[in-house]
């Protein structure tokens, strides 16, 4: 998370922000989360191939007329599942689970499961916080991890092999990188987006 999202924190409790080790430690659940997801979906139908039969040319005659010969294959398994079995993939129905917890923490970050245990559990056995954190950032990165995630989900229902895995591991990376380096990928986004005048202009000290 880049300094400028970042303010001092007061005893008075202003200006007002949020702890930035939540973040962090939300980061640290999801990324388990995820790479689960990435596991089952890698061993999962998203990948699977299956054996196939086809007839297909084996030699062409121009005297004789044409020949067909019987050729045995392997295709993707997805595409050839219906949407309820598509569904029914168990890396499937997870990543469903945390994008679900994405749109939670969207809507209603402070009552996310994450927030919540963080704020009973962990945080009262640390010091408080030295800095705070403008909660913009973050809640936009909750965002990108849920455009990733739905982009998986909507591509696995329409049969198209290896979507699951590749949006799982990219939201791994991003949230992994989060909870062990504090590098939210999301919250540089919204600060290079903020500079650009996309998004809303950085608060005033």
């Amino acid at each position: 998370m880049s300094d400028a999202s970042r303010t001092p924190a007061s005893p008075a409790g202003a200006p007002r922000g949020i702890d930035p080790r939540g973040p962090r430690f939300a980061a640290s659940i999801t990324s388990v989360l995820l790479l689960t997801a990435t596991l089952l979906a890698l061993i999962g139908s998203s990948t699977a191939k299956a054996d196939v039969a086809s007839f297909g040319w084996f030699a062409y005659q121009p005297l004789t007329g044409r020949d067909f010969a019987f050729v045995a294959g392997k295709s993707w398994l997805l595409p050839q599942l219906s949407v309820a079995q598509r569904a029914a993939d168990p890396g499937f129905l997870l990543l469903l689970v945390i994008a679900l917890l994405f749109v939670w923490g969207l809507l209603s970050p402070r009552t996310q499961p994450w927030s919540v245990l963080y704020r009973r559990f962990v945080q009262p056995r640390l010091a408080p916080p030295t800095e705070l954190e403008d909660p913009r950032p973050p809640r936009f990165a909750q965002g990108v991890g849920l455009l990733v995630t739905i982009v998986g989900l909507i591509l696995h229902l329409a049969g198209v092999p290896w979507a699951l895995v590749i949006a799982a591991a990219l939201a791994f990376v991003a949230a992994f990188l989060n909870a062990v380096f504090g590098l939210c990928l999301g919250c540089q986004l919204y600060l290079l987006l903020q500079r650009a005048g996309v998004v809303g202009r950085a608060a005033t000290a």
